[in-house]
C-alpha cells in the first residue's frame, strides 16, 4: 500500500518503506531530530515524520507544515489542532502513518522474526496461544507480529503507551477487527503484506475549529 486508504470514516492511513520516503526538511522535525538522536534514531524520525506530512497533504493539505507535538504522556498531536489525531510507526526500514479528523488514532507496523519466543506468544495470545500449533517457526512469528500491531495501534490511540498494557487486550490470532474499550482495532491485512493494524476512537469527537 502506497497510497492513502481510508479504513474508516475520517480515518486514514499509509504505509511505505524508508528508502522510498525522502526525509522531512520541516524546520521543527529537524530541530526535534538533532536534540540528542543516535543518527539512526533521526533518520528514522525525520522518514516517519515525511510520510505524516504527506499523508496530511493528501486529506488536510492545510495542515501538512503543523507542528507535531507530543501531551504529556508522549502522544504526538498537531500543534494548535487537538481534534485532528496522528500516529506514526517504524520497524526496520517500514513506516506507517495514520490521521484521524475528529478521531484520536494509532498505527503499528511490525516486521516480524525468524520466530517467536513460546513465551512471548503466551504472553501475547494468552489463552489464543494453541491457534500457533503446527505452524512453521516464521508463519506463527508473522501472526504473533498481526496480534501486537493491533495491540500496539489501541495503546496509542489512547495514549496510554505502555502503560496501557497491550498484551492484556484480547486480540485472537487471524482477527480482522476488535474492539477494546472504546477503540476499533482493524488488522490491515488485505492491504499490507507486512502486519500493519490501526485503531481509533469510535465515537468521533470534533472539537472546535475542527472539521
Amino acid at each position: 500500500m502506497t497510497l492513502p486508504i481510508e479504513v474508516a470514516d475520517r480515518l486514514w492511513v499509509r504505509t511505505t518503506t524508508a528508502d522510498r520516503v525522502a526525509p522531512s526538511t520541516h524546520p521543527d522535525d529537524l530541530r526535534r531530530a538533532a536534540a540528542g538522536l543516535p543518527e539512526w534514531r533521526a533518520h528514522e524520525l525525520l522518514t516517519g515524520r515525511a510520510l505524516l506530512r504527506e499523508l496530511l497533504a493528501a486529506v488536510r493539505p492545510d495542515l501538512a507544515g503543523a507542528e507535531v507535538v507530543p501531551d504529556r504522556r508522549g502522544k504526538p498531536w498537531l500543534r494548535g489542532h487537538p481534534g485532528v489525531g496522528i500516529s506514526v510507526s517504524h520497524s526496520r526500514g517500514a513506516l506507517a502513518a495514520g490521521v484521524g479528523l475528529g478521531r484520536s488514532v494509532g498505527v503499528d507496523v511490525q516486521r516480524p522474526g525468524a520466530f517467536v519466543t513460546p513465551s512471548f506468544a503466551r504472553r501475547l495470545l494468552g489463552e489464543h496461544t494453541g491457534r500457533l500449533a503446527g505452524l512453521p517457526p516464521a508463519r506463527a512469528a508473522e501472526e504473533v507480529a498481526w496480534v501486537w500491531t493491533a495491540q500496539e495501534a489501541c495503546v496509542k490511540a489512547s495514549g496510554a503507551g505502555f502503560a496501557g498494557r497491550p498484551w492484556t487486550i484480547d486480540v485472537p490470532p487471524g482477527a480482522r477487527s476488535g474492539r477494546w474499550g472504546d477503540y476499533r482495532w482493524l488488522s490491515l491485512r488485505d492491504h499490507s503484506a507486512t502486519p500493519l493494524s490501526c485503531a481509533y476512537r469510535t465515537a468521533p469527537t470534533p472539537r472546535k475549529g475542527e472539521r
